[in-house]
């Protein structure tokens, strides 16, 4: 479970334990009989202070209650009159800081007030404890690289999806690239690319390609709830070339119509760039047949519930933004009666909790979207980094953050297949 918190406002989630629910168990490649334990690590998630410090008060400044600058830090700099796209970011803000603000302090509240001991909201006790090392998983990387190389190569056509049936069931040569490959097991499976391992939950399914290889997708479902978060232009990705990025045009040639079923729920990730939103809400929606229905906020905090960054910083903000929209594809009918009912997305929500610091490594969306689609929805993010059981991912780097390095191995289980647990079973956090 992700939510530990639900209230009117929105909820307070942990990303941490919803990872660490899917590989309790974990068939290694056979003739190994013994079931592996993997969380994932720690310190990926472990975010003891703000980026940036608040010099008036742990947690950011409450809206419009002075300007938020670097403590201890002087900078001279050039005064400028703003211009058009800094104003219309700095309207929206003013418009939407004071509930984000209110919103996340509830949550936090809360969830003290009932002495839940999570990561989100523990109080300091005594000294810090010492930060892990940080290492970069330098193999992930080459996914992109390893796309544009299966390009080059001819493959053959309309290939059939491969399936792991099972945990008996050999990983050793399946082609992982620009193939549909679909765990159907119970457990979680580990395959290789390249000398390189990653983890498979189970009942997941992926698409590693890049934008010019999506035809796998087509025709293999239909998607109740699509998310995606595009590789966004901007000038900090150009300096830093940390990845590739798409020109809106680009975006809009996603297929995003041909893979959703009536009433589908899309979802998009936003920064707080003003043209992008201004985009998405008024071209890249309508031209997909997309009605806008509602916009949501995901708030960062730290391990202790400060803003990572004071709300009313002028060099970044805590929160990104969600576009909630319906596809407007007709309906579909059985015995005369309509199939998909469409149920009112509520507008103004929050989704609070701790970042990861890996790039781009969002929290996960399906528990909060229950009741607003079908039951059992069949669900699909592009631009993927990473996979979640009970979904498709589609993307150049969709195993980027399942390499087996992002994770450690905990004890091992002799070779009983009901030790596979369920996404239901407890899992306590490495971080407790």
């Amino acid at each position: 479970m992700s939510v530990v918190k639900s209230d009117s406002v929105g909820w307070l989630l942990d990303h941490l334990a919803y990872i660490n629910q899917s590989y309790r168990y974990c068939h290694h490649i056979p003739p190994d009989t013994r079931y592996h334990q993997y969380i994932f690590k720690a310190e990926y998630f472990d975010i003891e202070r703000p980026h940036i410090v608040d010099s008036e008060k742990a947690g950011g400044q409450e809206p419009g209650s002075g300007d938020s600058r670097l403590k201890g830090r002087k900078r001279k700099r050039k005064s400028r009159e703003p211009n058009q796209g800094e104003l219309e970011a700095q309207g929206y803000h003013e418009k939407v800081s004071q509930a984000i603000w209110n919103g996340t302090r509830k949550l936090i509240g809360q969830s003290m007030e009932v002495g839940e001991q999570d990561t989100n909201t523990r109080a300091p006790a005594g000294g810090e404890r010492a930060k892990k090392q940080i290492t970069p998983v330098i193999a992930s990387s080459m996914l992109v690289e390893l796309c544009s190389m299966a390009k080059q190569m001819v493959q053959e056509q309309h290939q059939p999806v491969q399936v792991i049936r099972n945990e008996a069931e050999s990983t050793e040569n399946l082609n992982l690239l620009g193939r549909l490959t679909e765990n159907d097991s119970d457990c979680a499976r580990i395959v290789t690319l390249m000398g390189q391992k990653y983890l498979l939950p189970p009942h997941s399914s992926f698409l590693l390609s890049d934008i010019s290889c999506m035809e796998p997708l087509l025709g293999y479902k239909k998607y109740d709830v699509i998310t995606l978060d595009p590789p966004w232009e901007n000038k900090s990705v150009k300096r830093s070339r940390g990845y590739s990025y798409l020109f809106p045009w680009q975006i809009q040639q996603i297929p995003v119509p041909a893979l959703s079923a009536p009433g589908c729920l899309v979802v998009s990730w936003v920064t707080n760039r003003q043209k992008h939103l201004h985009f998405v809400r008024e071209e890249l929606y309508p031209s997909w047949s997309i009605e806008v229905v509602a916009e949501w906020h995901w708030v960062k905090i730290t391990r202790y519930g400060e803003f990572v960054v004071p709300l009313d910083s002028t060099h970044k903000k805590p929160y990104e933004i969600l576009v909630l929209g319906r596809y407007k594809g007709n309906s579909e009918r059985q015995n005369g009666e309509p199939i998909t009912k469409t149920v009112t997305v509520p507008n103004n929500k929050l989704l609070v909790s701790v970042p990861c610091v890996l790039h781009s490594h969002k929290p996960p969306l399906g528990e909060v979207l229950k009741g607003l689609t079908r039951p059992n929805p069949e669900c699909l993010e592009l631009f993927a980094r990473n996979l979640q059981p009970g979904w498709t991912s589609w993307g150049n780097e969709v195993l980027r953050f399942q390499h087996l390095d992002y994770f450690q191995e905990l004890d091992t289980m002799e070779g009983d297949s009901s030790c596979c647990c369920s996404p239901s079973d407890p899992v306590v956090p490495a971080s407790y």
